[in-house]
This record gives C-alpha cells, sequence and structure tokens, in this order.
C-alpha cells in the first residue's frame, strides 16, 4: 500500500495524538506525591492509554492508528538505544565482582523461574510469561518494553506484564525499608545496597528504598543504584540470546518462517555501544542529563501507544495466573535474592 499524503498525514497526527498523552503523563509523574511513591511516567502512560482504549477508542480518525503503532515500535526502539546514555562501564565497575555476579544470578535465575512457572504451572502463554519474567528479572517497564519487540508479542501481553512490575515492585518498595528499619536483614550497608539493586524492579524504586530508611548511607544508595543499573545492561545480552534461542526453536519445531534468519534484536547492540560511548564521558552531563529527559518522554510515548492497544475484552482467560507467576517471582527475589547476595559477598 503507498505511502500516500493522507497516510503520512493520518501517522503524524497519530504520533502528535500519543505525544500529548504522553506529556499529561510526564506532568502526572512529576507530583510530589506521585514522585514520593516512585511511579514513573512510563508506567502513568500505560494507564492512561489503556483508559483511552476502552473508553475512547472508537472516537479518534482510524487514519492515527499507523501513528499509535510508529511509537509502539519504531520509536520504541529509538529509545532503548539512548536509554544507554544512563550507563557507564565505570559505575558497573565501581561495585566490583560481588554487584555483578548478584545481577547476573538473579537476573537468569529469575528470568528462567518465570518463564518456566508461567507456561508450566499457572498455564500462561509464551509471550505473557517471558514478559512478565523480563520484567522482574531486569528492569521493569523498560525490560518490558524492551522485550516485546523480540518475542513480536500483542500489546495487551505487554501490558499484564507491565502491571504485575507496578504492583510487586510497589509491594517491594515499601516492605524492604519497613523490614531493614525494624533489623530485619542482617547486613551491612553495601550488602544491602547491593541486594536492593539486584532484586527490585524499577529504577526509580530502587532509587526510593535507601531514601525511606532511617539514616541510610550514601554508600548504600550507591550500591543500589549501580547494581541496578548493571542489570539494565545486562538486558542487552539477554534480549540477544533470547533472539538465538527463539529462531533455534522455531527451526526445531518445523516453523521455517520463524528459523530461516537468526534473530538478533540489533536496538540492544546498539543500546550496549550508546553505554560504551557514553563511558567515554566525550558529552557534557547537561547534555546527558537532557537526552535523558529526552528519552524518558519518548519511552512514555511508546508505553503509552502499548497501553492505547491494550482492551480489557484481550485479558480474558488469563485470569490469576499473572500475579500467581508474579508473585513467585517476588518470593525468589526477596527470599533467594537475601541468600545469594549474602554468599557472593562472602565468596568475592
Amino acid at each position: 500500500m503507498p505511502f500516500s499524503p493522507a497516510n503520512r498525514k493520518g501517522t503524524i497526527n497519530g504520533i502528535i495524538f500519543v505525544a500529548i498523552f504522553a506529556a499529561a503523563a510526564t506532568m502526572i509523574a512529576d507530583i510530589a506525591f506521585v514522585k514520593s511513591l516512585g511511579i514513573s511516567p512510563l508506567v502513568i502512560g500505560i494507564v492512561i492509554g489503556i483508559f483511552y482504549a476502552n473508553t475512547l477508542h472508537n472516537s479518534t480518525p482510524k487514519a492515527w492508528a499507523s501513528g499509535v503503532t510508529f511509537s509502539g515500535k519504531k520509536i520504541l526502539r529509538f529509545a532503548i538505544v539512548f536509554y544507554g546514555f544512563r550507563i557507564t562501564f565505570q559505575q558497573i565497575a565501581e561495585v566490583g565482582v560481588e554487584g555483578f555476579m548478584v545481577s547476573l544470578i538473579m537476573l537468569s535465575t529469575t528470568f528462567v523461574l518465570g518463564t518456566w512457572a508461567g507456561q508450566r504451572i499457572f498455564k500462561m502463554d509464551r509471550d505473557t510469561s517471558m514478559l512478565t519474567a523480563a520484567g522482574a528479572s531486569v528492569c521493569g517497564a523498560a525490560a518490558v518494553l524492551a522485550t516485546e519487540p523480540v518475542l513480536k508479542a500483542e500489546d495487551h501481553k505487554t501490558a499484564v506484564a507491565v502491571s504485575m512490575v507496578v504492583l510487586f515492585g510497589t509491594i517491594a518498595m515499601f516492605l524492604y525499608p519497613a523490614l531493614y528499619n525494624v533489623g530485619f536483614f542482617d547486613m551491612n550497608a553495601k550488602e544491602f545496597g547491593i541486594y536492593v539493586g539486584g532484586t527490585i524492579h524499577e529504577v526509580a524504586q530502587v532509587v526510593a528504598v535507601p531514601a525511606s530508611i532511617l539514616g541510610a548511607s550514601e554508600e548504600m544508595a550507591n550500591s543500589a543504584v549501580i547494581v541496578k543499573m548493571t542489570r539494565v545492561i545486562m538486558i542487552a545480552p539477554m534480549l540477544i540470546i533470547l533472539g538465538i534461542y527463539l529462531s533455534f526453536s522455531a527451526k526445531k519445531n518445523g516453523d521455517e518462517a520463524g528459523g530461516v534468519k537468526l534473530v538478533i534484536p540489533w536496538f540492544a547492540v546498539y543500546f550496549i555501544g550508546m553505554a560504551g560511548f557514553n563511558s567515554l564521558q566525550i558529552v557534557p552531563l547537561n547534555i546527558v542529563d537532557v537526552i535523558n529527559e529526552i528519552d524518558t518522554f519518548l519511552l512514555t510515548m511508546a508505553m503509552t501507544a502499548l497501553g492505547m492497544g491494550t482492551i480489557f475484552a484481550k485479558f480474558k482467560g488469563l485470569g490469576l495466573a499473572p500475579i500467581y507467576t508474579a508473585g513467585l517471582m517476588f518470593g525468589w527475589l526477596m527470599v533467594g535474592g537475601y541468600f545469594v547476595t549474602k554468599w557472593v559477598v562472602a565468596v568475592f
């Protein structure tokens, strides 16, 4: 179908439409109370998008749909690449082997556990299981967004996974400080920081936990954030491995269409390259801050667009399976993560 001027206009209008919603989400997230809860504009964007999808969806021109799709697919990949400006390899080196090992162990075990349990125990489909597992194991909503193009999953499955991140990440954000303040965790400041960074879902939630602890040291806060960012950068190798697995799995199952060529999510490779470029510290910090603000807005647009494709009727049949799956991963992250952190710190 040729890309006529009318189609182009509809696409542009759709992108602008999504941008307006994303701007509203950004303003809401900037409210002091909302910010104190650690709720990112990405999460608010998908909530607004879902509200629109189930109320006003039929009142907007159909020609705008291509712009919404563009925001949820093309803009998403671009934003994931520039997410690399949030990370430097120097930061990762600061937490040493301990932070790296905790990140690696918790990411890999949580992803495998969530994918396996979602399909085998709770009978969810593959995509919903993997998206939910990605959100818990890596970096919350951004990880779900990054995994969606590799799986080519439907929008409503992405929304389910993000909602699980919001639910259990919020629980962790309040539960961890409460337990630490009453002396439940037998950890020093650095150990607890590594534990928080290695087990809590969203970056914003990780930042909020030390801030909620009485007398929290700078060492605790820095360790938590750096270990979390180590998990974030691991999304790139995880997606590459996932792409390889999906290709070989399709070929093994006789799906020639899926197995003809190896699917490598190049945006994940570019993400690592961007983080490497950022590690050179050539770009001034004030410019990096601006880039990150723009990138957050683009991610919010992508999340809003995915929400706009989420109709509640599509959730039928899932039942409580996503909650059970996410709950099991939450239990592993909190309990298993404690023992993994203690073991890694003792060994390394």
